[in-house]
């Protein structure tokens, strides 16, 4: 199968979250599947400059002149290779569009022509189909900055000999970011107007570029069952389940999986020891150990450790974290926290670690070494999200055997499976899970954890069956080949019946 996967980020080109991790991983996946697959991403120079490890870009003489509004707007095409992987990656050079430090903000501010910026790429990636003779059997879009390449696909680019039958999937990855540009950034995508209407790119008088994706894809993901479902809710789905529920035969949760080349515990070269499921016993708390010194806390192997690598923001729980933060502390245990966000959380945590530097420790900002040894030198992590469309720290928690601790939201409710009696008869248990996003249900679960914590063969086996269940993408990109086939099905059967004229 032929796949272009089109993406705002890719790790190591660029990342401001799980979807740069999945616009790799998935691709190299099913690159290893057999299948050809490239990828499509802006190239941001002054991201691109930062990175130590960022593959070299080649000029490939490819020029691009794309109509943007009333304007052409030239570009040119560059090349690379995902690591390790024969994955052609194309990056699309504007410097105008895309040489600025951020990917999407600047200052914590949306750039003000984001719409038009990737308005330009998704017209690229057409472009970059058709120039290259690229062929695929599926166009793969990600999110709302993609989100208008289904539209381009199904008004302009099977009108062209030889795509007529071209399929496309869109990925959601979080509903909560949807495109929304005032109605006239509609002039920008040179859609007829007629298109401008509430089923298909308007909404409540903007243009919603989500929407848009959601209504003209053939076949739409999201990145877990769970998250699936809740998006076809009002509670979740940020005003757009009617459109969701008018999709809903074509919509497919499924769940992310794991690059386990870079998140092993047998392999990780960051952590102090080693291990595997067999030797968890062995080798965890030799990083525990390790962690506790570096941090400054005591070095304590009786002690129940709790993690977190986050951005520090309400939706990550971090609310309920302050509501129960006295009583929490009266308890004999530490906590760790690594991230940055809200500057409100950031400094509650730090004033948790400068209150109690025996109990506390914070760290504002983000090392990709630090974040593998709290994985592997903690013994529960916490992730109570008040919505999580996927998740990926928890799944990293149960292959490092570090017991989480989720609110059952999203991707949460489809990886954990709570320590409750009759899971931990039956063996399924691998976490703790709870639905009240209050403090204090909180504090019960960490309060939950710490006295099976004491318990160490019941501790053993949450461990070992986290430790036991396929994470990687290799599951994941199995499902995602299930979906393009039922796309390239869908178009086939259209075109078909197009063709009788009925």
């Amino acid at each position: 199968m032929r796949i272009v996967v089109a993406s705002s980020e890719a790790v190591p080109f660029s990342k401001t979250g799980g979807l740069g991790d999945v616009a790799s991983a998935l691709p190299k996946a099913l690159s290893q599947a057999g299948h050809d697959v490239v990828i499509v991403v802006p190239y941001y120079p002054q991201i691109h400059a930062k990175s130590t490890d960022t593959p070299l870009v080649e000029d490939i003489g490819v020029s691009l002149r794309l109509p943007i509004g009333q304007k052409i707007v030239e570009g040119r095409v560059l090349k690379s290779h995902l690591p390790g992987t024969s994955v052609a990656v194309y990056l699309i050079d504007q410097p105008g569009y895309f040489d600025r430090p951020g990917v999407y903000v600047e200052n914590d501010q949306d750039y003000r022509d984001n719409c038009e910026r990737f308005v330009f790429f998704s017209r690229a990636v057409i472009e970059v189909v058709e120039r290259l003779h690229l062929a695929p059997d599926v166009i793969h879009a990600n999110d709302w900055q993609t989100a208008l390449i289904p539209a381009l696909v199904a008004v302009e680019m099977r009108q062209v000999a030889g795509y007529e039958q071209q399929a496309s999937v869109f990925t959601i990855h979080n509903m909560a970011f949807q495109g929304r540009f005032w109605h006239w950034d509609m002039n920008l995508t040179r859609l007829d107007w007629k298109y401008f209407n509430w089923q298909q790119m308007e909404f409540f008088g903007h243009l919603n570029l989500l929407k848009t994706g959601i209504a003209f894809a053939d076949m739409i993901t999201t990145v877990s069952p769970t998250y699936a479902r809740e998006i076809q809710t009002p509670e979740h789905s940020f005003g757009l389940h009617g459109s969701l529920a008018t999709r809903r035969e074509d919509l497919v949760g499924i769940l992310n999986g794991v690059d386990t080349e870079i998140w092993n515990p047998a392999t990780d070269p960051y952590i102090a020891q080693n291990y595997t499921a067999d030797t968890v016993d062995e080798g965890k708390p030799v990083c525990k150990a390790a962690l506790q010194k570096r941090l400054g806390l005591p070095v304590r192997p009786d002690v129940a450790l709790f993690g977190s690598v986050s951005r520090m923001t309400s939706q990550k729980g971090f609310s309920l974290i302050g509501q129960c933060a006295d009583v929490l502390l009266d308890q004999d245990i530490q906590l760790v926290f690594l991230g940055s966000g809200d500057p409100y959380y950031e400094a509650l945590l730090s004033k948790l670690a400068a209150d109690h530097p025996d109990k506390v420790s914070t760290t504002i900002g983000y090392s990709e070494e630090l974040s593998h040894q709290i994985e592997a030198g903690c013994d529960a992590f916490l992730m109570p999200s008040e919505f999580e469309p996927c998740g990926l720290n928890q799944m990293y928690s149960l292959i490092y055997g570090t017991v989480p601790i989720v609110r059952a939201v999203g991707g949460l409710a489809d990886s954990v499976i709570d320590a409750s009696d009759a899971n931990r008869v039956n063996q399924s248990a691998n976490g703790f899970s709870f639905t009240d996003f209050r403090g204090e249900t909180l504090f019960w679960n960490i309060c939950r954890a710490r006295s099976l914590f004491a318990d160490k063969p019941t501790w053993r086996r949450l461990q070992q069956s986290g430790m036991r269940r396929d994470w990687s993408w290799k599951r994941s990109a199995s499902e995602y080949v299930r979906v393009y086939e039922r796309a390239i099905a869908k178009r086939r059967l259209e075109t078909e019946c197009d063709g009788d004229g009925k």
